[in-house]
Order: structure tokens, then sequence, then C-alpha cells
């Protein structure tokens, strides 16, 4: 469903969020996904701390795991503002809302936006507590017609057919291989790996079934979540440079059950088959994830915001 959002409220909530601010204006976002919210305590110096509920314009993140404030600060010589919980469509919100925040964090200053979340792993080498770098994303969403760019096209931000083949900057990319490869500390000591590969926004909030795994596999997605790919298309469309990167929290299950019939059938027979035992995806063990790769992506992100 799109919902038109004229200019002026995103103005008024960036005239809201200046003021709180005085001389201070971010020059890169990050927005912290499922569990890695304590990516803004790394912030070197914290200047303000904005609640969402007291924005104009913004709606509330009601999903656990996600505080629902913007910080701002410094972190590696930069000044940055942190997005502490994101906004998603299966929470009830249009693209227009849960894009919101990017257009507002562009018309204060930001010019560089790093996404994180946290997505299943559906290429069969990915484990849990990986960090892949998006280099593409795959949007069924946005093809059958959630792109938040639907409506009239708000020129102040950009223009109304915006090319995203570039959409996830190759120079960030760069500077994020090289802070992993010249890191012997996160590889060797913490076995940090870093993959590349492509992510399937999925609405949600179910996790997939093991059909829809298969045909994004088809499709030649890596990932799968439910988030990054409508905040990365809005920044996009202001100009902005993107980098999204997603920590494997769990592996996704794409096996193919077996036929029921033959089942029972073998079962009557006295041949039952092997049952096989299978781990599926739930909040907790996302939220687990995180955590135990927070301290490793905290480091890894400030050696890139560094070089950006």
């Amino acid at each position: 469903m799109a919902q038109h959002i004229p200019f002026e409220t995103y103005e008024q909530s960036a005239e809201y969020v200046a003021a709180k601010l005085g001389e201070f204006r971010p020059e890169i976002g990050i927005i912290c996904g499922s569990g890695l919210s304590s990516l803004a305590d790394t912030l070197e110096r914290t200047v303000a701390v904005v609640k969402y509920d007291d924005i104009p314009g913004f709606v509330r993140s009601t999903v656990e795991g996600h505080a629902g404030q913007l910080v701002f600060g410094e972190l590696a010589g930069k000044r940055v503002v942190c997005m502490q919980g994101r906004f998603h469509c299966y929470e009830g919100y249009t693209v227009q809302q849960a894009t919101f925040p990017v257009r507002v964090m562009h018309l204060i200053g930001v010019r560089v936006l790093l996404v994180t979340n946290a997505a299943g792993g559906i290429n069969s080498g990915y484990e849990v507590g990986d960090v892949v770098l998006i280099a593409d994303h795959l949007s069924l969403p946005g093809i059958a017609g959630s792109n938040a760019l639907i409506g009239p096209n708000i020129g102040e931000f950009g223009v109304r057919f915006p090319s995203i083949s570039d959409l996830y900057t190759p120079r960030l990319r760069q500077i994020a291989a090289k802070a992993y490869l010249t890191n012997a500390h996160l590889r060797e000591e913490r076995k940090f790996r870093l993959h590349e590969g492509v992510y399937a926004w999925c609405y949600g909030p179910c996790f997939e079934s093991r059909a829809e795994l298969r045909a994004l596999k088809t499709l030649g997605a890596d990932l799968a979540g439910m988030s990054t790919v409508p905040e990365a298309v809005v920044a996009k469309h202001c100009g902005m440079e993107v980098l999204a990167m997603s920590l494997v929290t769990n592996k996704c299950v794409d096996r193919r059950e077996p036929n029921t019939i033959d089942a029972v059938a073998a079962e009557l027979a006295g041949q039952p088959l092997l049952k096989i035992e299978e781990d599926f995806p739930h909040h907790e063990e996302v939220l687990a994830a995180a955590a135990a790769r927070t301290p490793d992506i905290q480091e890894f992100v400030k050696s890139i915001i560094g070089n950006v």
C-alpha cells in the first residue's frame, strides 16, 4: 500500500531533529538491525539522543531488539547518527513510513548510509555468525508493487526513474573488503568470515517456507531478510552512497520434505524412513547470534567508518 508523504512533512521532522543538535550535523548514517543496536555504544562522543516518539512523522518500532531512538555522535573521527531500531512493513507500516527516517537523515546532512540487518543464510556456504556484504538485491515485494518510490515523485529528493544498478556503492564495498582483509585479529583470532552476496527482501513477518527458499535460491539469492531494501532504494534516490551488510543469524531450511504417501507406505511395510531433525528459525536465535558477534561487527564497522 502506498502513502504519499509531502516534502513539508520531511522538512518539519528534519527541523525538529536539527534543533536538538546545535551545530552538529551527521555525515554518515547507520541503521542498526535486529540485535545490533549496541553499535551505537561504539560512539566515542555522544552529542544527542532523540526518541522516535518525539519526532514528527516518525512511527514506532515494535520489534524486540530495536530501541527506538536516534543517537548522534562521533565514530572514528566522523560525525554519525545511529538509528537504533528500524521500521518494517510487516509491522503494518507502508514502505513510505518505513523509509521516512532515511529522507530525514538526508535533509540533516547524511551523505553515506550504512545499513545492517540480521538475515537467514540461503547459500549453503554461509554459517551462523558470518557477515555478508550486499552486492545486489532481489526485491519480490518491490517488483510486485511495494516500492518505496511509488506515488508522486518528490523532486527535492531525486528523479522519477532512478537507476539502482549500482545501488550498493562499489567504492564502499572495496573499503569494507580492505578493512576485513587487513584485520588479522578478526580473521584469525575471532574467526570472522566475510562474504559478498545477493539479499532477497521478503515482506515477513513469517520466516520463509521451504518452497519459497528453494525459489529464492534458484533466482540467485544468498540471503533472505525482512528489511534493508526499501531504505537502500530511498537512500539511492536521495543521492546517498550505500553500504549494506547482513549478519547470518540462522541457516534457512529449504530441504524438500519426503512425500507423505511414500513415508506412510514405508511405515506400513515395516520400513519407516529415517527422520531428519531440523532446526527451524526463531527470533530468539536471531538475537542470540547477533549478541555473540556484536563486538566483532563493532570493530569491523569502526574500521570501515574511519576510511569512508
